[in-house]
């Protein structure tokens, strides 16, 4: 994002004004996505989730995430628990607020991993059915695919001769 920026603001600063400087959109709380062993998710640490693991090996990686040994009536900080941060990842402000409620409770780790395989469970279940129903019909991506650069190509071709005309490229039926 930021080489695109540079390289948009030099050609209109020599050019002219003809590329919208694109900006970054970040959700706050999705900024720095929590692995499962607490640090930030990296394919390097291998700590990620896959978002569209099977069923079973997703229960499994969740239930292998490292906790404390606080007992399960203590009350516990879900702003240092690997499970809350990603819980908080998937779930609205109202959700997020009910499992910090659990947690001051005194919420047990196996209850609340449990929890959040279900919970991820029931939101990555559509998708990853979707997930396996394209990875069948390659054929149809393909069409997918070519649509999409048919439309793109309709913006891209009239921008692109605007662009040959201010840097001064003539096209080759002008020469």
């Amino acid at each position: 994002l930021e080489m695109a920026r540079d390289i948009a603001a030099r050609f209109n600063h020599l050019y002219g004004e003809h590329f919208v400087l694109p900006e970054a959109v970040v959700d706050e709380k999705a900024a720095v996505l929590v692995g499962l062993d607490g640090r930030k998710m990296s394919k390097s640490y291998g700590n990620t989730i896959p978002l569209f693991e099977p069923e079973k090996a997703l229960r499994k990686l969740i239930m292998r995430i490292k906790t404390n040994s606080l007992p399960p009536e203590a009350p516990k900080d879900p702003d240092t628990c690997t499970l809350f941060q990603i819980y908080q990842s998937f779930a609205t402000a109202e959700e997020a607020a009910a499992i910090r409620t659990r947690y001051a409770q005194g919420i047990g780790w196996g209850e609340m991993k449990q929890f959040l395989f279900e919970y991820l469970n029931a939101r990555l279940s559509e998708p990853r059915q979707r997930y396996q129903e394209l990875l069948q019909a390659p054929a149809h991506i393909e069409q997918i695919l070519k649509r999409g650069a048919a439309r793109a190509r309709e913006h891209s071709v009239p921008f692109l001769q605007e662009l040959r005309r201010a840097v001064g490229i003539l096209p080759l039926d002008q020469r």
